[in-house]
């Protein structure tokens, strides 16, 4: 018994540590494994997002385009690419295709040369640049729906201050809604009024990345301030020009609540149809108007198809430059 108190507890013995070549395989494989697969974790929840809510809209839209499909009723009947042959033949849709690309064409050329200019007077150095820097971007913010009645007040044919000021010279009131001249003309004032200064923005963050050294030098070879924009700013920021243009394509040719709201909410686009573009005919036959909802889907699809052909000819022709520029 007292030897039993007196002695030590036995103790159990202690695992042995692994051998150190297994431990270091074992730790960079795990390496090699979190070095492969975190990237893909890390964006997935983009692509799971995307693929709902943007790949299966697609894809489903798509599948609806070769039946003929009523909203009302949910009857369906398979008609393959009856749609798209019909699309082909009508009228109206043309005619929307045509307004859309004379709209698109009247407000972004102007709005990117004059985001242009406006991005190069900011890059200056001058008082409360700052504050001006926030000024030109407010438009962009202001509700699209609360720009659309305040200009459709301003065009208004009778009592609209456009034509107070255009009388107020002795000419004549304009009916802005009645030719597609003046109502192209009305619609282009207010995208250029709302996207201009975001993209001067843009431009401007392009322009702020360009080394200083470069217009120093230029100015010590007597390169005026116009020669250098031409010469050394426009050409450093062509991949950011060739961004804007992708995106104000993508914007244009989907035009809907501007000229929706100057036609007071209508999607008809004037007795003629003189400012109807492709988005608001699609809302009209599907949503308020016989309510084709395969017919809707072949006009969407034409539509993305317009809008991508245009893109890529934009993309190659402002490679082609860059192209011919570093030869």
């Amino acid at each position: 018994m007292a030897s039993t108190i007196g002695s030590a507890p036995p103790r159990h013995a202690a695992a042995a540590p692994p051998p150190p070549d297994r431990e270091r395989r074992r730790s960079y494989r795990l390496g090699r494994l979190d070095i492969k697969f975190s990237p893909y974790l890390y964006i997935a929840p983009f692509f799971v997002l995307f693929g709902v809510f943007g790949l299966f809209p697609i894809l489903y839209n798509l599948r609806v385009s070769l039946y003929k499909y009523d909203l009302l009723s949910g009857s369906r009947t398979w008609v393959g690419l009856q749609n798209y042959t019909d699309l082909l033949a009508d009228k109206q849709f043309w005619n929307a295709v045509y307004n859309t690309f004379g709209m698109f064409v009247l407000s972004t050329v102007p709005q990117l040369l004059l985001a242009l200019m406006i991005a190069n007077l900011l890059n200056r150095q001058m008082k409360a640049r700052t504050a001006l820097r926030m000024g030109v971007v407010v438009p962009s913010i202001t509700s699209v729906a609360a720009v659309g009645i305040i200009f459709g007040m301003l065009f208004a044919d009778q009592y609209g201050l456009i034509n107070y000021l255009v009388t107020s010279f002795g000419f004549d009131p304009i009916a802005w809604r009645d030719s597609k001249p003046t109502s192209w003309a009305a619609i282009a004032v207010m995208v250029d009024w709302r996207w201009t200064g975001y993209n001067a923005l843009i431009y401007l963050g392009a322009m702020q990345a360009i080394p200083k050294d470069l217009y120093e030098s230029a100015s010590l070879d007597g390169a005026s301030s116009w020669r250098q924009f031409w010469k050394i700013t426009v050409p450093l920021i062509r991949p950011t020009i060739l961004f804007t243009v992708i995106i104000s394509t993508i914007g244009g040719l989907q035009l809907f609540t501007e000229p929706l709201m100057f036609g007071g909410a209508q999607p008809r686009g004037g007795i003629d149809n003189q400012f109807q573009t492709v988005a608001m005919y699609i809302y009209e036959r599907t949503f308020t108007r016989n309510f084709e909802y395969g017919y809707g889907a072949a006009m969407s699809w034409m539509l993305f198809i317009m809008i991508l052909i245009f893109a890529l000819v934009n993309f190659a022709l402002v490679r082609r430059s860059v192209k011919g520029d570093n030869k």
